[in-house]
């Protein structure tokens, strides 16, 4: 019986999580108040403190959950394709009109990195591990992977796509948009462009 109640109390506290996750890629974490998480989790707010001893913490299981969400994403899509595709379509995914329009569901550091140097140290703990995860997963599909270049090279490519997928999220013009990403993607696949 003590073990149900263990996995019930883990189930509900994955689904604040999970709520918790979508809302500060939605919102922000300023935009984040603790009892629209539990409302959209199904839950009342006086349940909360059952399960964080804090906001901060409960967004530092956020950042991290959408952070690993993302890194799952493009490890998903590299696997999808053969290993000499895996770089461009990880790119060509990310910079696509579909993750535009997934701000949800998207990438994290693209819907939250300008907020984050004003967050608790354990939230951007938990954002800064899973982007160097990002790193090292663009690192390895890189054809100079292993090369003493390639994590410089990497660093550039998550930059820039987080950079240009931010920007044509925040303009009002669906042309400029579109050619901030087609632009990112031409630099950073010069010979599939």
């Amino acid at each position: 019986m003590k073990r149900a109640a263990t996995r019930s109390k883990e189930a509900t506290h994955d689904r604040i999580v999970d709520a918790a996750a979508r809302a500060i890629r939605r919102s922000g974490y300023g935009g984040t108040g603790v009892a629209d998480i539990m409302k959209d989790a199904g839950l009342t707010h006086g349940g909360f403190y059952a399960h964080f001893p804090s906001r901060e913490a409960m967004l530092a299981e956020a950042a991290d959950r959408a952070g690993g969400e993302s890194v799952a994403t493009m490890e998903r899509i590299a696997a999808s394709v053969p290993s000499q595709q895996a770089l461009a379509a990880m790119m060509q995914a990310y910079l696509s009109n579909e993750h535009l329009e997934q701000i949800e569901t998207g990438c994290a550091t693209a819907a939250l990195g300008s907020e984050m140097p004003r967050q608790a140290p354990e939230v951007r703990r938990a954002a800064t591990r899973r982007i160097k995860e990002m790193v090292d997963l663009v690192a390895r599909h890189s054809p100079d992977w292993g090369q003493p270049a390639a994590h410089e090279r990497a660093l550039f490519a998550v930059a820039t796509m987080v950079g240009a997928l931010v920007l044509a999220r925040a303009v009002d013009d669906p042309k400029l948009s579109d050619g901030l990403r087609e632009a990112a993607l031409k630099q950073l696949l010069p010979t599939e462009s």
